[in-house]
């Protein structure tokens, strides 16, 4: 039983990933996209980096790389997926979850923590939280605006499928609050099933407790 975490050309989280999935006693493991997905994989990972350089769109040729065609696979059977940062955009681009992650709107990449509302408990990713419940997350990234397309965001409301969204301290959802410009200060959602899930803020970095706070554990434990 083994989580895989995909790596990319320019994948940079990799390690930080499988090392946060150990400390919560998930065999972890770090697989080259090249090698496939390992028979005994019963959660997988798409990591944060900078796949192939962000050409064309960030994330948009590592979402066309073979191995996705069995992490869409896994995914239609139950097994639990989660991208993060360039890993959501990687997520939104092979359709595994609606939408697409645009520049942000100041056109500068943002690295710094933030906060996050809880906004749908009663999923894998969220459970480990109260509704309402604020976080601390940290981002990095250049393209971090959330546009839902077609499906809009009333349908994604109306669907509960909003996971997080950037606020405040106080848990306001204000336009302040929200780093990139994302619709309606999205920072995570849920695909057609609640098992699969992208976010841009790093719940791995937030979660050993040796270095620091551990907000981001709960995502995590999705996969124990």
């Amino acid at each position: 039983m083994t989580v895989a975490v995909v790596q990319f050309g320019g994948s940079n989280c990799d390690r930080d990933t499988v090392q946060a999935l150990s400390a919560l006693g998930v065999d972890a493991t770090r697989v080259w996209h090249e090698d496939g997905l390992p028979a005994d994989t019963t959660g997988i990972v798409l990591p944060g980096g900078f796949s192939y350089g962000d050409y064309l769109r960030a994330g948009a040729m590592a979402a066309r790389s073979p191995v996705m065609d069995a992490v869409r696979t896994a995914a239609d059977a139950g097994t639990p997926v989660l991208g993060i940062c360039n890993g959501a955009q990687i997520g939104c681009e092979a359709s595994l979850t609606p939408g697409a992650f645009a520049v942000n709107r100041s056109a500068r990449f943002r690295c710094e923590h933030v906060h996050l509302r809880v906004e749908n408990a009663d999923t894998p990713w969220t459970r480990a939280y109260e509704p309402g419940a604020v976080l601390e997350f940290p981002v990095a990234h250049g393209e971090g605006r959330y546009e839902p397309g077609s499906d809009g965001l009333e349908e994604l409301v109306a669907a509960d499928r909003i996971l997080f969204r950037y606020c405040d301290p106080a848990g306001r959802v204000t336009e302040a609050a929200n780093p990139n410009g994302s619709a309606g200060n999205v920072a995570g959602i849920v695909g057609e099933h609640d098992h699969v899930a992208v976010m841009m803020p790093h719940p791995e970095r937030v979660s050993l407790p040796d270095i620091g706070p551990t907000d981001g554990r709960g995502v995590l434990q999705a996969f124990t």
